[in-house]
């Protein structure tokens, strides 16, 4: 397995983050959105900015339970290699690597002792070579 291949749990949590956001941002604007009495004549276009918004919170909404259930494929699926690697100090790396999403220098401050983080990253980068 490659660290590209590795890494698609990390960049699946960062979308589902975006979304959860948009999300937010979206449900705020529907709620700010409220007619202006001001007696002036309207203009000629008709729009709908909470019938928009709704539609685009929907479609979000799948995207963002689409996405929790590759999530979940891929956690599930990256836990089963880890737990196949022979090496539990290579286990340890990559589980709070890929699983938790650490970056190096946490990683290397999890697993304590003399560990830096360049050391443990060529010793990954080592093992997914030679395996």
């Amino acid at each position: 397995m490659t660290n590209k291949e590795l890494s698609k749990l990390y960049h699946l949590k960062k979308e589902i983050e975006m979304q959860r956001v948009r999300i937010k941002e979206l449900e705020t604007i529907a709620q700010s959105c409220t007619s202006k009495i001001t007696g002036m004549p309207h203009g000629t276009g008709i729009s709908d900015k909470i019938g928009k918004c709704a539609s685009q919170i929907t479609d979000l909404k799948c995207l963002l339970d689409l996405n929790l259930k590759k999530c979940f494929f891929e956690l599930n699926r990256l836990t089963q290699y880890i737990q196949s690697v022979d090496d539990p100090f290579v286990r340890q790396i990559m589980t709070y690597r890929y699983i938790h999403g650490f970056s190096w220098q946490k990683t290397a401050f999890s697993i304590g002792g003399s560990n830096n983080p360049y050391n443990l990253k060529m010793r990954l980068y080592r093992y997914l070579k030679n395996n």
